[in-house]
């Protein structure tokens, strides 16, 4: 049987998906492309054997999980598609109605860590679907990801003239750290009973990253002719935005982030033990 798989089906791994299939990966594993919420869903209860997780998942199901090194879903600065919008200073939304338009509970959490610690502010949140004019119907902010926030980011904010924060800046200026948004994991029993099958699936995203690297020109020129970003915005979001990178100080930077949010409500401790196997 082919190792079930998860990718994220967000603009930011279309690279990756695009290096499998150029390497001919993808006729060795049983893909399935979903959001981050149902990927990790389907992980945690073993319905995949390995694939992306949002790293708030992974580190509440770390016991069960090993992370895969030297690739993760992540920055060092600003990411562009992880952002908060206001219509007024952040300094201004002490108890006031913020949205959160993600079901990704590593965004949420890091948009109240950085508001609550950073800024000093504890707002009113609430869930609401990721549109953003709407959400601002009744909030002064919103805190929205992925493909929707890059689309408000151009549309929407120069528009109804809002303030824009990227959630990955703001942790580098507070941290001085990268942030990982997802880790590619691994099922420990699976790992256990296949453990070459973890490897070269491992090695194949690897050398799936590096394939796309190598090639992005290319990439977003054909990514531009389905999309409503040009070429030049997805190269920038993908070389200047986006690493795809998961070594020391990426494993600092999940220490430190499970040091600040972890706790009896969250699901996992502050000190979690984070597993990660080497690269191939």
């Amino acid at each position: 049987m082919r190792p079930r798989v998860g990718h994220i089906s967000f603009l930011n791994c279309v690279p990756l998906l695009w290096g499998l299939a150029k390497s001919g990966a993808l006729s060795d594993v049983d893909l399935t492309e979903a959001s981050p919420d149902i990927l990790n869903t389907a992980l945690a209860e073993g319905r995949l054997d390995m694939g992306a997780i949002s790293v708030f998942e992974f580190l509440k199901h770390a016991e069960d999980l090993v992370a895969l090194s030297d690739i993760a879903v992540g920055s060092d600065g600003d990411v562009q598609s992880c952002l908060l919008f206001s219509k007024v200073p952040l300094a201004d939304l002490d108890g006031a109605r913020v949205a959160l338009g993600s079901t990704s509970r590593t965004s949420v959490r890091l948009a109240q860590l950085l508001l609550a610690e950073r800024v000093g502010v504890r707002p009113e949140y609430h869930v609401a679907p990721p549109d953003l004019p709407r959400m601002l119907e009744d909030a002064q902010a919103a805190v929205v990801i992925g493909d929707a926030a890059l689309r408000a980011a151009r549309h929407d904010a120069p528009r109804l003239g809002l303030h824009v924060h990227d959630l990955g800046g703001m942790w580098r200026e507070w941290t001085g750290l990268p942030f990982v948004f997802a880790v590619f994991a691994a099922r420990k029993e699976f790992l256990a009973r296949q453990p070459d099958v973890v490897r070269h699936v491992h090695s194949c995203l690897i050398e799936a990253r590096d394939l796309s690297i190598q090639e992005i020109d290319l990439i977003c020129e054909q990514i531009a002719e389905r999309a409503e970003f040009d070429a030049e915005r997805l190269k920038d979001y993908y070389l200047r935005g986006l690493r795809f990178d998961f070594g020391e100080r990426e494993l600092a930077a999940l220490t430190e982030f499970a040091r600040r949010v972890g706790g009896p409500g969250e699901g996992f401790p502050p000190d979690v033990r984070i597993d990660v196997i080497p690269a191939p």
